[in-house]
């Protein structure tokens, strides 16, 4: 699947590398056509055969446990005529949007409370509805990082090999988070939720002010030894100038630098085979997500609990495993191949030895764990995680707008399928998160640039966890007040 640096060859996709930085754009693309072949198959109607979301969706009785379900298939409300409290739910939308774009995290958190709670959509239509905001705003954020470079180094904004490591087991764990969610009780979900978030918020507050003081010494210290770094920038040079080429170069040495000049090479371009190889992951992922039924109708009136469900799981668990077996192999050889030629490593990078090739990943399982057990964004929970692992706040920020590109794409186009999407107010929406992050995006970059600070990234994380963990506590206190909850704890199928 992958390969380390072999000697320089032409290759096949070179004429292609101007256009590598769209090209997980024009590949998600395929996906529409899949859906839309999909979307045509049959759906059983009949209530006793669908699995407790699906059932969800139509009054009813769990004749094993008793619990009484409400239908929530309920008509959303009309966009037009326009209302104060639309205006008012889109307003603080795009405050939440323009929050959230610096970070690259979506705000799924901020936008799922507010279309509930402000324009009273029931949590059917207002997850699809911030699914295709998120969508719209990465989007835009994808557009703007994919001619951004590495403020350090010459390479793209982008950390494809972050995202070959973190996505797939994130959906591992999502997987899994998300039977675990049907076990557990409501109250005990809504506790759990807040006390999370608001961990997770204070963590990546205390990051953020820690960067900002040690930015502002730095910015300090620049200040106050300004002339003299430039005298010694000078003295340096004269000073290497005189002793430069005074011993040949080995054959050796001279294919290390070959090698480490293919390195540089490769890195300082997208590379078209790691998008397609994570594309085509989702594709096949998305498809039995969607044949399974996702949550909703199967299309093969595939049941919870029944064979070909539990099949369809060990299948996407399966092609995970064995993709990122492939990926690890690829990392720890490349990782060998840049300490042999001396590769440089800039503030940020995570070196992937054969130890972090497997705790990271485990790390990402057990954060998307927590996003499906939660029902929340991975963004959300993936922001965080890169700022602990000391990623760098810019391609922190770019990396997990890219993943969100992928996610938000793939359940928008499940939600596509099932026709749970509210036209209307979906167009209006995705242009909403398309133009609130470009802007949000546009001004954080000049936000960033003007004070030489890194840090907002981290502040714009912290604070959309923060306000999330507002919003999903006031959501869930009123749901539970209200009884709209499912109560949880009736099983994996209800």
């Amino acid at each position: 699947m992958f390969s380390s640096s072999p000697p320089p060859r032409p290759s096949p996709f070179s004429s292609l590398k101007p256009y590598t930085k769209y090209a997980p754009l024009l590949l998600l693309l395929i996906v529409n056509a899949l859906a839309l072949s999909l979307s045509t198959l049959s759906i059983d109607d009949d209530a006793s055969s669908l699995n407790f979301p699906s059932r969800s969706l139509k009054d009813g009785k769990n004749a094993l446990t008793g619990h009484k379900y409400t239908s929530i298939f309920i008509d959303p409300p009309p966009l037009f005529p326009i209302t104060s409290r639309t205006i008012l739910g889109f307003t603080l939308s795009i405050f939440g949007l323009l929050l959230a774009a610096g970070g690259g995290i979506g705000g799924g958190g901020i936008l799922v409370p507010l279309y509930t709670l402000v324009l009273s959509f029931t949590p059917k239509h207002a997850i699809p509805l911030s699914n295709i905001t998120v969508f719209g705003g990465s989007l835009a954020n994808f557009i703007l990082n994919s001619s951004k470079r590495h403020p350090l180094t010459n390479r793209p904004l982008v950390d494809w090999d972050l995202i070959l490591v973190m996505e797939p087991v994130t959906i591992l764990g999502a997987l899994v988070g998300a039977i675990v969610n049907k076990l557990l009780n409501d109250v005990v979900l809504a506790i759990l939720l807040v006390v999370l978030l608001t961990l997770t918020a204070n963590n990546s507050l205390k990051k953020a002010f820690k960067m900002y003081k040690k930015e502002t010494k730095e910015i300090e210290k620049r200040k106050r030894q300004k002339d003299v770094e430039l005298t010694n920038q000078v003295k340096s040079e004269e000073e290497g100038g005189e002793s430069e080429n005074l011993l040949p170069k080995g054959v050796s040495d001279e294919l290390l630098d070959a090698e480490l000049s293919t390195i540089l090479t490769e890195e300082s371009t997208i590379s078209l085979q790691k998008v397609l190889s994570l594309t085509i992951l989702f594709i096949f992922i998305l498809t039995l997500n969607i044949l399974k039924g996702g949550g909703y109708y199967s299309p093969l009136g595939i049941h919870c609990g029944s064979k070909g469900w539990w099949f369809s799981n060990f299948l996407m668990t399966l092609l995970i495993f064995l993709f990122m077996y492939k990926v690890r192999l690829y990392l720890v050889k490349r990782y060998h191949t840049k300490s042999r030629v001396n590769y440089r490593y800039v503030i940020g990078d995570i070196q992937w030895s054969e130890r972090n090739t497997v705790v990271y990943p485990m790390i990402c399982t057990v954060a998307g764990g927590v996003a499906g057990m939660f029902g929340v964004g991975g963004g959300i929970v993936k922001g965080p995680l890169m700022l602990a692992m000391n990623v760098h706040p810019q391609v922190s920020g770019a990396t997990s707008a890219t993943m969100i590109l992928y996610t938000s794409f793939t359940a928008t186009t499940s939600f596509f399928v099932f026709g749970l999407v509210v036209w209307d107010y979906a167009v209006v929406c995705f242009f909403l998160g398309f133009v609130a992050t470009w802007i949000g995006q546009v001004g954080m970059t000049k936000l960033m640039e003007g004070n030489e600070r890194n840090s907002y990234i981290a502040f714009s994380i912290g604070g959309v966890v923060a306000v999330s963990a507002v919003m999903m506590g006031i959501q869930s206190i009123i749901s539970l007040a209200e009884g709209k909850t499912g109560g949880g704890g009736g099983g994996i199928c209800g």
